[in-house]
């Protein structure tokens, strides 16, 4: 094996994630800058990014002291017939100094006034179900999308007959598109003749985009999900476009609500208030899952 593809390989799973927020987490503290773009990769890779704080602190709260005390006591006896080396305490004290640097950054990913995504697709049938798909997986983990840029339409003017197809198509996803976000901002890039590459051009496209609008403003700041008091009892009013109800499952803890879709889970604390209550219903309706609790003297 090349050095390359072994440096590679040794790369510990969600390792990049995590050196990711935690120089986000510095730079907000330490103010280093006004804006912060991130130029995420594919949803998949997005989600692990933004999963990384809540699962953390689920393994944290749920699983780490747990573990740690009883490898304390499991260790001596262990040693010396395992297969493996066990981790001694210094591991565990080093994944906790890690979670310390980590802690906090949820709080500045999950404030719309602070963190938005902002959506690329283009006007193509499969890249906008992925991007129907991304939006649902970021409500579910409570990140608002405050725009959806629509890349690479062909502008109005080319009249060549090769593009007039292409013309029609994206024209007709750009109105399903308006349909599927509303009433988040649809933002529009027109297909330039040249790569976008260098300041001037950076300009240009911005100017398409934003006119004399503040790119850094917020421009759509709806949280994801709140809850409610309606007749007496709590609802979890959770929005989660484009989800099927068969896909949905939802599972009550002690204080968390888990929400599964597909292969993506969510954790979701429960205020105390409702720590004794148990979920009396729970429907889709439209784009929102609406979960109703009992009172606590009904539980």
């Amino acid at each position: 094996m090349g050095d390359l593809m072994a440096e590679e390989m040794a790369i510990l799973p969600g390792m990049e994630e995590i050196i990711g927020l935690l120089y986000i987490n510095q730079y907000i503290e330490e103010q280093s800058y006004n804006v912060i773009i991130l130029d995420c990769a594919p949803t998949g890779e997005s989600l692990r990014f933004i999963s990384l704080p809540s699962a953390l602190e689920w393994f944290m709260d749920k699983i780490f002291h747990l573990e740690r005390t009883v490898m304390r006591v499991v260790r001596p006896m262990a040693k010396p017939f395992a297969p493996i080396p066990l981790p001694d305490d210094s591991y565990y004290a080093a994944i906790e100094r890690l979670y310390r640097r980590l802690k906090g950054v949820d709080k500045y990913l999950l404030d719309p006034q602070v963190t938005t995504a902002r959506l690329v697709t283009n006007a193509e049938k499969m890249v906008v179900r992925e991007t129907q798909r991304a939006f649902m997986y970021l409500c579910l983990y409570e990140i608002a999308v405050d725009a959806v840029v629509v890349n690479k339409l062909i502008p109005p003017h080319v009249m060549d007959a090769h593009f007039k197809n292409w013309l029609t198509a994206q024209m007709g996803y750009v109105e399903q598109i308006e349909d599927y976000f509303a009433p988040i901002p649809i933002l529009k890039a027109p297909l330039f003749e040249s790569e976008i590459v260098g300041l001037e051009r950076l300009r240009r496209l911005a100017s398409e985009l934003y006119g004399a609008q503040d790119p850094t403003r917020v421009l759509y700041a709806e949280k994801p999900y709140h809850y409610r008091f309606e007749d007496g009892r709590y609802i979890l009013q959770l929005k989660l476009p484009f989800a099927s109800r068969e896909h949905i499952d939802l599972y009550r803890d002690v204080d968390e609500l888990i929400i599964r879709i597909g292969s993506f889970k969510r954790h979701i604390l429960l205020p105390h208030k409702l720590l004794k209550s148990r979920i009396r219903s729970a429907s889709y309706k439209g784009d929102t899952l609406l979960i109703e609790f009992a009172e606590a003297s009904e539980s």
